[in-house]
């Protein structure tokens, strides 16, 4: 008696999904936030040139305008990284917006709101101080674009004063952060501009020191390691609620005290090693944070 015949039942073959593509319209978010970074930049030159003793204001929304480039410089890469929309096109434009946005139009309020306002013909010698103060406000703009130039030739530069493990530190204070030096100030003053030498000599010496941070090889918390995707502390959570509170309701002082705060750490972790670099070991390489898109 034969067997009877078992059906075959055929193997269904396994089909790899192909990796869903992103849609194009992806890859042109993140170039939005760069290009309203560039509107914002040229909206603050704009208004640069209509500040005057008269019409302060314009000074103070000049400083506004480049406050908000910050946000959204921070938010174009952060959202290239989230989406993997990363491009070659993208780096290079928001190098290019950071010349004009963080580089050229803080070093015009710099010196329109610093120097353009004094009474020069009264003071003598003195009379000078504008032309130093065009000089500062130059190098100011110069160490900028060499800031970003040296990041985007160097692919794993080392900061003279290294950290802990782990962290990832900018080498050099990042353009962003200096242009936030510079609007968080006028903001402070509620854009009055200045108008006696002895304030003026002192806003000079602050933007050569603000373009030395850039060019050195100090290193300034990048705050890259904050991961977004995770759960977060109920506390941490408090804490940014307080913080954008503060800001809404006291951005002069808070804004001032932040951009001064983050200016000077890169200057006490410098001090730190330098008190320390006899007794500790030789410390490991560091790799750069990203800052664009």
């Amino acid at each position: 008696m034969e067997d009877p015949e078992v059906p075959v039942i055929p193997r269904q073959e396994n089909k790899k999904r192909a990796p869903r593509r992103l849609n194009k319209g992806m890859y042109i978010l993140p170039s939005l936030f760069t290009t309203a970074n560039i509107g914002l930049g040229f909206y603050a030159i704009l208004q640069v040139f209509h500040g005057g003793t008269v019409e302060s204001w314009h000074f103070d929304s000049a400083a506004k305008a480049i406050g908000f480039a910050v946000l959204f410089d921070g938010l174009d890469g952060r959202i290239a990284r989230m989406t993997g929309t990363t491009s070659e096109f993208g780096r290079e434009l928001d190098s290019l917006a950071d010349v004009i946005t963080f580089g050229v139009a803080p070093a015009l309020l710099a010196w329109s709101w610093g120097f353009r306002q004094l009474d020069l013909a009264s003071m003598g010698i003195l009379g000078r101080l504008g032309q130093f103060g065009a000089i500062a406000s130059f190098f100011f703009l110069m160490a900028g674009a060499s800031r970003l130039a040296r990041f985007n030739i160097t692919s794993n530069p080392q900061p003279s004063n290294p950290g802990r493990p782990g962290k990832k530190y900018f080498v050099g204070m990042p353009i962003p952060a200096a242009a936030g030096v510079i609007s968080a100030v006028v903001h402070f003053s509620y854009g009055d501009p200045i108008t006696s030498w002895y304030t003026a000599l002192t806003w000079a010496l602050l933007l050569i020191a603000v373009a030395y941070l850039m060019v050195s090889t100090w290193r300034f918390y990048s705050f890259k390691d904050i991961d977004l995707h995770a759960r977060q502390p109920f506390r941490l959570i408090v804490l940014f609620g307080l913080l954008f509170a503060a800001i809404r309701f006291y951005s002069h002082w808070v804004l001032f005290l932040i951009a001064l705060l983050y200016m000077f750490s890169g200057v006490f972790w410098r001090l730190k090693w330098l008190l320390r670099r006899k007794s500790s070991p030789p410390p490991p390489t560091y790799k750069e944070a990203s800052q664009t898109s």
